[in-house]
């Protein structure tokens, strides 16, 4: 279980301000704070509007988790790995809270990927595909080059090494 990086949560936790526009108080620590899962909902509300219909800001612990499995359904329909998603427990429970922080990292990175989110980034740019089209005559050419790992070793041989079946000298 990777250790909590109160740096990383300091982070998040100006991200989170930044994008609902409210800074976050200090006096409550980061996971009381995303504990219930309204700041979370309210946040994927703000970079993806209408992704959680029902919000609850009281209730059982049963209904404040559903928050968590409410932000964990619309995250992924964002785009945000199911690999990279926390389980509720990690943050309602306080089993890996380094994972919720994780997750979150991933949003942040997802939100690259969506022209329409005009929020504060976080996280370094992502990568775009690459894609390299080759002509026929390219891809043709290149059949005709052996490399080494096809066995061909350009007249290199072990003859004369006269080490094979000797025992060593020292």
């Amino acid at each position: 279980m990777p250790a909590k990086n109160k740096e990383q949560e300091k982070e998040m936790m100006e991200w989170i301000g930044n994008v609902l526009g409210e800074p976050i108080p200090e006096s409550v620590s980061y996971e009381d704070h995303l504990k219930d899962g309204v700041v979370l909902c309210n946040l994927i509300n703000k970079i993806a509007p209408g992704s959680v219909k029902k919000i609850q800001t009281k209730g059982s612990n049963f209904q404040l988790m559903e928050n968590i499995q409410r932000f964990q359904a619309a995250i992924k329909k964002y785009g945000v790995p199911e690999e990279e998603i926390f389980q509720t427990a990690d943050l309602f429970e306080r089993r890996n809270i380094a994972q919720v922080t994780l997750c979150l990292y991933a949003l942040a990175r997802i939100t690259q990927k969506h022209p329409e989110y005009t929020g504060p980034a976080l996280g370094p740019k992502m990568a775009d595909a690459n894609k390299r089209e080759f002509t026929e005559d390219q891809l043709r050419a290149s059949e005709n080059h052996l490399n080494l790992q096809m066995g061909f070793n350009k007249g290199a041989s072990q003859s004369g090494l006269g080490s094979f079946g000797n025992s060593r000298h020292m």
